[in-house]
């Protein structure tokens, strides 16, 4: 084990702590003098010699960092500089925090040379930051708002002159409107514990007081070998006035095309129909769904006169406006005398397409007896709609009304059951959409999660289920406290035990279910299996749609596995799936432990397999 030691790459080392504040080194490998220039002999009879050769700039970090692992009793970590043989060294310090019965605290640790580790880094961010200098979008850096980084885009986006000066070291908040100052300063500190903040569109205040649009993304980013923010944004004002004068002139074409007191309809370059208006659907009781794409000949031009509708589309195609007196035919199959207008839209001597406008010039008393029949026509049409949606309601009472009939020996036991059935399972449904819907609107909450208490009120919450008592449950939860939010622990837990109980394989005789959860200070990384029907590879890969059944084995909603991604997703974690059909599904999934109350992306190791 000595030689073992003796030839690491690394210093090893033993450190106390003593309950009157004394220190000393206990053991320090040989590998110190190589890595730190100090024999192992000077730094056991002095521990100050090893803090003497500590960057000036990098002591007070070290001590730092040294006490609050002491107050906390954590493990300890530090990186830093340090003066050997006249260079700077960047060593990584880490060591165990082990408090012994009389007070005295023991450190044993690894103290590792990372230079050639940070000058990598070191020139891998010059090349980054060259990079963003050359890039049309505006890019900066900051950390706890202030600006460590900004590229000359930034600077010309946001007019603070050509050179770095004008943005670093200024507070970020100084450009972003004061309308979205308390969303900012919200999704800033998401970002900083690990939350990237997706693309959105809001308004920045140029250093001139001239106030643009930006479209803006910002996510956690190591800046020169600390935690920050990068924050994107470009220009969009420009686009933002031109999309809102199109959209202006859209609305009042729209508008005056919709409400014109007259039939209209928009025939595209082939003479199907493009757009309708109300008075059209009105005059010939025609809707737009039935019509687009369609030849409008084929609907409201009579048999005697369909030469005439393809020959005024011809003229009109060839830039003629139309104006005729003629006859054209209701939906009903009554005639309407109209005076039809065709004018055709022309851009660049093309036709686009064509505007057709029917005057309706008979008799008001016919109008109105046309009008009492779209009326019937309405009414007959809210008349089945309301019939079908009342059928399932219809099909209760009607249980109902069979169970109260004089002589009836049938159980009411039976038709309550039934009755029970049909409202347990859309109050679940309503349930699961209340649950999706206050997922993406609840803001994430972190305190202590009680993973085994969850556990046990789920599968006494779903006792209710068929199979439910039939399951084998399998537990085992491993290692430190877990800080996140529990109610949406809860419900991926939840939707997971159900649908491992609805879908379990109906041939077995031990249908099981295993959860193992092991959790450090950085994660928890939950196995979640069963040995139930499993789900083919075509079905796979849909499961998390909305209202996707792999299965018809159970009559749920389709919901539960779609909320489970979702809440995942909105505590930063993520999650596969692997199944085969007849030999069950496993779900693993990796969240972030707030305990420090920084949330941290973080890429999920092998989960271990089942025993």
């Amino acid at each position: 084990m000595q030689d073992l030691i003796r030839h690491l790459p690394a210093v090893i080392y033993e450190y106390a702590v003593y309950p009157d504040g004394t220190t000393r080194f206990l053991f320090i490998s040989d590998a110190s003098k190589s890595i730190l220039g100090l024999s192992p002999k000077s730094v056991m009879a002095d521990p100050s010699v090893l803090e003497a050769i500590v960057h000036e700039d990098d002591l007070a970090s070290l001590k730092e960092s040294s006490e609050r692992s002491i107050r906390e009793a954590v493990e300890w970590s530090w990186e830093g500089r340090m003066m050997v043989f006249g260079k700077v060294v960047w060593v990584d310090v880490r060591s165990n925090h082990e408090l012994q019965t009389d007070g005295t605290i023991i450190r044993r640790g690894i103290i590792q040379d990372i230079t050639e580790r940070k000058e990598s880094a070191k020139q891998t961010e010059l090349k980054y930051l060259s990079l963003m200098e050359r890039l049309p979008i505006g890019v900066v850096v900051h950390k706890n708002g202030k600006l460590l980084f900004a590229n000359a885009q930034a600077h010309l986006i946001l007019a603070a002159g050509k050179t770095t000066k004008g943005l670093i070291g200024t507070d970020v908040m100084n450009f972003v409107h004061p309308d979205y100052h308390q969303r900012i300063l919200r999704r800033m500190k998401e970002v900083a514990e690990g939350m990237p903040f997706p693309m959105t569109e809001q308004k920045y205040v140029r250093f001139d007081g001239k106030v643009i649009d930006v479209e803006t993304m910002a996510f956690p980013f190591n800046f020169k070998g600390e935690q920050s923010v990068q924050v994107i944004f470009r220009d969009v004002t420009e686009r933002k006035q031109t999309e809102a004068r199109i959209k202006k002139n859209e609305t009042l074409l729209a508008q005056l095309f919709q409400n014109i007191p007259m039939a209209v309809v928009l025939l595209n370059d082939l003479g199907k129909v493009e757009q309708v208006n109300k008075g059209f659907e009105e005059m010939f009781g025609y809707s737009l769904e039935e019509l687009r794409g369609n030849s409008i000949n084929d609907f409201i031009v009579p048999e005697d006169l369909v030469h005439e509708g393809v020959d005024l589309n011809n003229l009109i195609t060839s830039n003629r406006v139309v104006s005729i007196e003629t006859i054209r035919k209701h939906r009903s199959g009554k005639f309407i005398n109209v005076i039809l207008y065709g004018m055709p839209v022309v851009l660049e001597n093309q036709t686009l397409g064509i505007y057709g406008v029917y005057v309706d010039f008979t008799d008001r008393k016919k109008v109105e007896e046309e009008l009492k029949i779209r009326n019937t026509e309405l009414d007959n049409f809210v008349y089945k709609v309301s019939h079908d949606l009342r059928a399932p309601l219809s099909s209760i009472l009607g249980l109902v009304n069979l169970a109260k009939l004089p002589g009836n020996t049938d159980n009411p036991s039976d038709y309550i059951d039934i009755i029970g059935d049909k409202v347990e399972h859309l109050d679940h449904f309503i349930g699961d959409v209340l649950s999706h819907s206050k997922n993406l609107k609840m803001e994430v909450t972190t305190s202590k999660v009680d993973f085994e208490q969850i556990i046990d009120r789920t599968f006494n919450e779903l006792s209710y289920l068929i199979g439910a008592q039939e399951m084998n449950r399998i537990v085992k939860i491993e290692g430190i406290d877990f800080y996140s939010d529990p109610w949406r622990i809860s419900e991926i837990l939840r939707n997971l035990i159900s649908n491992a109980i609805k879908y379990r394989k109906l041939s077995i005789a031990d249908p099981e279910i295993k959860i193992k959860i092991l959790i450090d200070n950085l994660r928890a990384e939950i196995s979640f299996a069963d040995n139930g029907i499993g789900i083919d590879e075509q079905n796979l890969a849909r499961i998390f749609e909305m209202f996707y059944r792999a299965t018809e084995q159970s009559d749920g909603s389709g919901i539960g596995l779609y909320i489970v991604k979702n809440a995942v997703d909105k505590l930063g974690g993520q999650m596969t799936v692997a199944s085969e059909p007849n030999h069950g599904t496993r779900f693993s999934i990796v969240l972030p432990n707030r305990i420090n109350s920084v949330m941290t992306r973080v890429s999920p190791r092998a989960v271990e397999q089942q025993q």
